[in-house]
């Protein structure tokens, strides 16, 4: 008995493997043009349905969807509307895994294939292409997941050898609504510690097959189902801002709405998919008659089979049509629940778009840290702005004020490169494709270079801290000098902004980047040969000239950064 324990266990454990395998294969392949999906298809809440079920059946998770909704709101990507039509979807997309398990994992017992189609899945593995490999990874997740359901079919302790257990579970089943409410809990509780509401479908399907119990039962559990699973979005949302929090929270209320309609009409309901059931030719599922002494027969356990699917299938499209039309109103709801932070002004110091975590779609939320790279671009492009003012400041006072800023943007510059190297840091490498990692490699150089820009604005501020306590000035033509040298770089920033968020073509991009490189080059040989002159002809102040060729040399090093980063943007 304890060894059927362990091998029920690793049978789980093998489904939940293959299910997350087959995921990750299938974003790996696909990850680019899911994350166009979502952002293009949102548009309005038909569309945000639709985008959420079709991303949710191909990759098999809605778990996985709605973290990565919760991360996109996080993100900015999608207004909290839009996010909540892509979660109704995303629930009505996972439907689909109950039907897969009851036509192939039961129907047609498709594990019979599985091995074989593992060996297709290992020629793929060793191909050079990319994808063939993703291919491979999709095929054997497959393969893993129905070889994990009939071995968890196979390994559930027959209850009718022991008719006093099957009794004592069926004692609870004849308790009226109470039995509802008890098996609501039951497939709730499994699926928080699951994780998983495919592999808690998968396990009352088999229970309900056996015969273990009855299609009202089991009903009820899908309906626990859909509350345990709200739990990973709302884990995602933890540590995200206050609209990720939204739309978690938009996610439970919406299944709990579900819950409390379909509990109000259980019966009839339930009496609706046997009538559907009956019309297919199979026996009703809510006239089965389940003991210790019987076993159900093939078209009794299929009945079953199919309808508890229908039963999940109509359950979420039904609780979608009626939602669809108060999209507004619930995200009112989950706005006046989870107030908003009062804002204060301070600068910026934490990332804005990838704190609520990518753990269940690695592939798929690459698209938030390269929002967050160009975020940091921008936020740098402001320290330039302080350099112009303190290169400009009137007094000792106002240079003070930009110093501090400066210094300030130094810091945020080098916190903002810690939490993205993190982030991607923690990204694991087998989870994503070559040419994602190739990406992350990318993002670690523009990351790098753009804190070195922040170390080269405190630096300014030093130079001109020493020249003023030398009690030096500059000339106006100095100034004059600096500030074209600034507007080359600030024409540079432009460019690199630009060519990280792909709005120029490659050939143009570099182009346009080299020869602006090109310019501020000439300009700070020009400028220093000239300032040179002047001193060898004693008509400038030696110091206040050191001071001033230094200053220049540092901008100029901005351009070999700024460089630096359109080159990597555009490989």
């Amino acid at each position: 008995m304890f060894l059927q324990l362990l091998t029920l266990l690793g049978a789980l454990g093998m489904f939940l493997y293959g299910m997350n395998l087959m995921s990750a294969g299938l974003q790996k392949t696909a990850g680019d043009r899911l994350r166009k999906i979502l952002e293009a298809m949102t548009s309005n809440s038909a569309k945000s349905v639709l985008t959420g079920l079709t991303i949710t059946t191909a990759i098999q998770s809605s778990s996985a969807t709605t973290v990565m909704v919760v991360g996109f709101v996080n993100a900015g990507l999608l207004a909290l509307t839009q996010a909540i039509g892509v979660i109704m979807g995303a629930n009505i997309g996972t439907t689909v895994t109950a039907w897969l398990i009851s036509f192939l994992g039961f129907k047609a017992d498709i594990s019979i294939l599985a091995v074989p189609l593992m060996a297709v899945g290992f020629i793929l593995s060793i191909s050079k292409s990319e994808k063939r490999r993703n291919i491979s990874e999709f095929i054997i997740g497959f393969s893993l997941l129905f070889l994990g359901l009939s071995l968890m079919k196979n390994s559930v302790p027959d209850l009718r050898q022991t008719p006093e257990v099957l009794s004592f579970i069926q004692n609870w089943t004849e308790l009226g609504f109470g039995s509802v409410v008890i098996f609501m809990f039951v497939g709730t509780i499994l699926t928080l510690v699951l994780q998983s509401s495919s592999a808690t479908m998968a396990l009352t399907l088999i229970m309900m097959s056996l015969g273990w119990i009855p299609f009202h039962m089991a009903a009820a559990m899908v309906l626990g189902e859909n509350i345990g699973t709200t739990i990973t979005a709302n884990i995602a949302a933890s540590i995200g801002n206050t609209n990720a929090k939204r739309a978690a929270l938009a996610h439970t209320l919406f299944n709990l709405f579900g819950v409390i309609w379909a509990l109000a009409v259980f019966q009839p309901f339930c009496t609706l998919i046997g009538h559907i059931i009956a019309a297919m030719g199979l026996p009703n599922p809510s006239d089965l008659v389940y003991s210790s002494t019987t076993t159900p027969t093939a078209d009794e356990s299929t009945a079953a089979l199919y309808g508890l699917s229908m039963f999940h299938t109509l359950f979420n499209t039904f609780n979608t049509v009626i939602l669809i039309w108060f999209v507004p109103q619930l995200s009112n709801i989950v706005t006046k629940i989870i107030k908003s932070k009062p804002t204060q002004e301070k600068e910026v110091v934490h990332l804005k778009y990838i704190s609520a975590g990518h753990t269940a779609t690695a592939e798929l939320s690459i698209g938030q840290a390269e929002k967050e790279v160009k975020h940091f671009a921008q936020i740098s492009r402001n320290g330039l702005e302080y350099i112009k003012s303190a290169i400009n400041a009137k007094d000792e006072k106002e240079f003070e004020f930009y110093r501090q800023k400066l210094v300030k943007y130094e810091e945020i510059a080098d916190r903002i490169e810690y939490e993205i190297g993190t982030f991607l840091n923690s990204i694991p490498q087998e989870e994503i494709s070559e040419h994602t990692r190739t990406k992350v490699n990318i993002m670690f150089n523009i990351i790098n270079e753009l804190e070195s820009l922040g170390d080269s604005g405190e630096a300014i501020s030093r130079i001109i801290s020493r020249r003023n306590m030398h009690e030096q000035t500059f000339t106006a033509e100095n100034i004059s000098n600096i500030n074209s040298i600034l507007e080359l770089v600030d024409r540079a920033y432009g460019i690199m902004i630009d060519n990280i968020a792909g709005s120029n073509s490659k050939e143009l991009g570099l182009k346009l980047a080299v020869d602006c490189e090109i310019e501020i080059n000439q300009l700070r040989t020009q400028l220093r040969e000239s300032e040179i002159k002047l001193i060898e002809q004693n008509k400038s102040n030696y110091s206040s000239s050191v001071y001033y060729i230094d200053i220049v040399s540092e901008v100029e090093r901005m351009g070999d950064f700024l460089i630096n980063i359109s080159q990597s943007a555009l490989q």
